[in-house]
């Protein structure tokens, strides 16, 4: 029975694949072998799709983890440098675990130990480099503890910012979300966009020309309220009238707080294109977007260039 998308294996979850797709004694190149195990393990297509942060598969590059921990076991061996062959440790190790290994498992090997105490020596060390079969003491693949720390920054970013945009002004705040359009590629290359908010504002708050002489336009509505004050369908109604007075056809509704459901099952029963952003949705393309906020660190993540070995 196939996994859900949830249910991916983890990295300790591809190694007995791995041993199975080279059973046979052949060699493999990393990408076939790559897809091998994926099959082996009823990795479906939807399972395949999903993506770190970086772009790359979720399920390849746990895959690759697993092939890291096997080389560090000895249990497979790169003849020809880019080709990747099991071992007499390997085909011990399939023999012994056929249906399902885990990280205790390859414990058991003396050079998997050995590496694993050389870690921790140089770690001790200070060392900032270590040996290039080394590979972290952990159930955990290094990629998903590298997004799911980053989740947690951007989590505790973004309440942040979500906090400083209900205490701001609302003329800050129409302002804040006329950039953020723009900012994300509304506008045009002329990044005409601007606020028209106030007295007299007609029942929007912004407008965004799509092309040069402003023929397309799309007028927004910017709500800075508190998370309890949530948007019924009676704002979104009066926020249609309001495009119809423009002769308008779309708009973009943002809120700090959220939208009732029957403001959703309005907006989207309606001719009119309305598109609703709540609070959460708002900081979240804010933060994608570089609104409001700057990057106070990068850090690379390195892979091996398979093509360099080729």
């Amino acid at each position: 029975m196939k996994v859900t998308v949830a249910e991916i294996p983890k990295w300790h979850g591809f190694l007995t694949p791995v041993l199975r797709a080279l059973a046979e004694g052949r060699s493999r190149a990393r990408a076939d072998l790559i897809e091998a195990a994926l099959d082996i393990a009823e990795v479906d297509e939807e399972q395949r799709k999903v993506r770190i942060r970086s772009g790359g598969s979720q399920a390849k590059g746990r895959v690759g983890w697993a092939i890291s921990h096997l080389i560090a076991a000895q249990a497979l061996e790169r003849p020809e440098g880019a080709l990747y062959k099991i071992t007499v440790e390997g085909v011990a190790l399939l023999d012994r675990h056929p249906e399902r290994m885990a990280q205790a498992e390859l414990r058991e090997v003396p050079a998997y130990r050995a590496h694993q105490k050389a870690i921790k020596a140089a770690r001790r060390d200070g060392a900032t480099v270590v040996a290039p079969e080394a590979v972290d003491d952990t159930e955990e693949d290094p990629q998903d503890m590298i997004d799911a720390a980053i989740d947690r920054i951007e989590a505790e970013a973004g309440a942040t910012l979500l906090a400083r945009l209900r205490e701001s002004h609302p003329d800050f705040f129409e302002e804040a979300v006329v950039k953020l359009l723009l900012g994300m590629g509304y506008g045009g290359a002329e990044q005409r966009g601007r606020r028209i908010g106030g007295s007299g504002d007609g029942g929007v708050d912004g407008v965004i020309d799509q092309d040069a002489l402003g023929l397309e336009q799309i007028y927004v509505q910017a709500k800075r309220y508190a998370e309890s004050n949530r948007i019924g369908r009676e704002t979104i109604q009066a926020f249609i009238g309001a495009l119809h007075g423009f002769g308008a056809s779309r708009g973009v509704f943002i809120t700090t707080s959220t939208f009732t459901q029957h403001a959703r099952e309005y907006a989207a029963s309606i001719p009119t294109r309305i598109v609703l952003i709540d609070g959460k949705r708002l900081v979240s393309l804010m933060i994608k977007y570089r609104v409001g906020v700057q990057v106070k660190q990068s850090y690379d993540v390195v892979d091996i260039d398979e093509d360099f070995f080729e």
